[in-house]
């Protein structure tokens, strides 16, 4: 997919709509140089949009931005549960994806998106308090509660409002690489990268000092990508034994810590393919993967593509 090509965003904003849930896309892919998407914000019908917590939406357009869109978007709303969005809303949404469009949930909207049965037979998720609800409500959904957010291709759903933030990044890396994804985290002031894999919330049975401590050691860490990283390296730097370390560290991001190491070093020479000249050699010496051999198969293995392939697709200025 070429980095340059105009990409439509519509933000379908539904009765009840949450605004932190509808705010995160309009805000993250606001058109801008650096940004080629242009962001639509449509209802049902153009007009007047009673959102939730005390807000209401004026929106341009109706459903015909569905039409427009490569990206559709559905916030989160009140009461999904209850009562399925209005049935010109579900077809439209069939027939957006119908001919190529995505679909990305953000919280509760995974509900409108079950509602259509496109989501029959593949894994999504919601927001943590709603998981149940939806797996009762559409069992032919594969809910997985434990996420913060899913990609099945053309079908994308995210769990409670701050994992949109996680799912948009996602989005960008897939289509402008991590030096933008990076850019836009850095403007919102927000984690550069969540993986989907990571859990919704941190088990109770965690003390919150020590999963600042982790915060504290994963960032020591991306700045050492360069050296030798082996869980009891990590571990010292946490000061909890390599045990402990590696069960809480799968507790709160959903790898184990070499794996969580490995997926930082490749999206590090990501971004020096993306950003730099230098050989696929040098590249994965800067990473700590040694040999271009080692990145090539590392790269393939977590991304199914190659670093060549990979820079001839998002290096900067194409």
């Amino acid at each position: 997919m070429s980095a340059a090509r105009l990409r439509r965003v519509a933000v379908l904003v539904l009765e009840g709509a949450k605004p932190l849930d509808v705010g995160i896309p309009a805000q993250v892919f606001t058109t801008r140089a650096s940004m080629p998407y242009e962001v639509r914000l449509c209802g049902a019908a153009p007009g007047l949009v009673t959102g939730g917590d005390g807000l209401s939406y004026h929106v341009a357009d109706g459903l015909d931005a569905l039409a427009w869109a490569d990206i559709v978007f559905v916030p989160g709303y009140r009461f999904p549960d209850r009562e399925d969005p209005p049935q010109p809303v579900l077809d439209a949404l069939i027939t957006a994806h119908d001919r190529g469009a995505r679909l990305a949930a953000i919280s509760t909207g995974a509900f409108a998106l079950a509602a259509t049965g496109l989501l029959d037979g593949k894994r999504a998720t919601t927001h943590w308090h709603y998981t149940r609800a939806l797996a009762a409500k559409y069992p032919l959904v594969k809910v997985d509660e434990n996420v913060l957010f899913v990609d099945e291709g053309s079908m994308l759903t995210s769990a409670g409002a701050a994992s949109g933030i996680d799912l948009c990044l996602h989005i960008l890396r897939g289509d402008l690489g991590v030096a933008a994804s990076n850019h836009a985290a850095r403007r919102l002031v927000a984690a550069p990268y969540r993986s989907g894999g990571q859990a919704q919330y941190v088990p109770r049975s965690v003390p919150e000092p020590l999963g600042e401590r982790f915060a504290a050691t994963r960032e020591w860490a991306l700045h050492r990508l360069g050296e030798p990283l082996t869980l009891e390296t990590l571990a010292r730097q946490a000061a909890v034994s390599p045990r402990t370390f590696s069960r809480r560290f799968v507790d709160e991001t959903g790898y184990t810590p070499m794996q969580w190491v490995m997926r930082a070093r490749v999206d590090m020479a990501r971004e020096l393919l993306e950003r730099s000249e230098r050989s696929v050699e040098q590249i994965a010496a800067d990473v700590g993967l040694g040999t271009g051999a080692n990145l090539r198969l590392h790269f393939h293995r977590l991304l199914g593509t190659t670093p060549s392939e990979y820079r001839r697709t998002f290096a900067q200025g194409e």
